[in-house]
């Protein structure tokens, strides 16, 4: 990490392959918290960290029960069910497509906006499906629900792979 808080932040520099919704500068900071911690206006106090082993699909079920009570605990439940949702087809896409596992971040900002991020080791960019057969697929549409729901998305090419991320605001 380049010291600085990776949250919230959206990157401007060629290194985005895919963005969406408006640009917000860069947050400086240093250090974690544990979940539900409280500091007035301090986002690192509302963040949420999974590490997650690679092919781990039983973790999905952990993250969203977590994410779930963190959201709780914040003061946002009403985030919950699309955070959930979007945050299942991120982490299944990391931990299925990737060999690496997987990071999971997910931190409140004081203006309410949630940001969730999922790192994992795989430089191959995320895509549709573009086979005749996809009407019929029983999988492929994640990235159309996070297209569809999210309020912002992008995925950001890392050295060490790439940061799948996307936005919530208070409705």
């Amino acid at each position: 990490m380049d010291g600085q808080s990776r949250f919230p932040r959206q990157r401007t520099s060629s290194g985005d392959a895919y963005r969406s919704g408006p640009a917000q500068g860069p947050v400086v900071g240093a250090g974690t918290a544990l979940p539900g911690a409280s500091a007035p206006g301090c986002a690192l106090h509302r963040r949420l960290h999974l590490t997650l082993d690679p092919a781990d699909l039983v973790a999905v079920g952990a993250v969203r029960h977590r994410l779930r009570t963190a959201l709780s605990h914040w003061g946002v439940p009403e985030l919950s069910d699309t955070a959930e949702l979007l945050s299942s087809e991120l982490v299944t896409n990391a931990l299925q497509h990737t060999t690496k596992g997987a990071v999971f971040d997910a931190v409140l900002g004081s203006d309410s906006r949630l940001r969730v991020e999922v790192q994992d080791g795989a430089s191959r960019l995320p895509g549709r499906r573009r086979e005749p057969d996809t009407e019929y697929a029983t999988s492929g549409r994640g990235l159309l629900l996070v297209e569809a729901l999210a309020d912002s998305w992008g995925v950001q090419l890392r050295g060490d792979g790439k940061i799948t991320w996307f936005e919530l605001a208070l409705p």
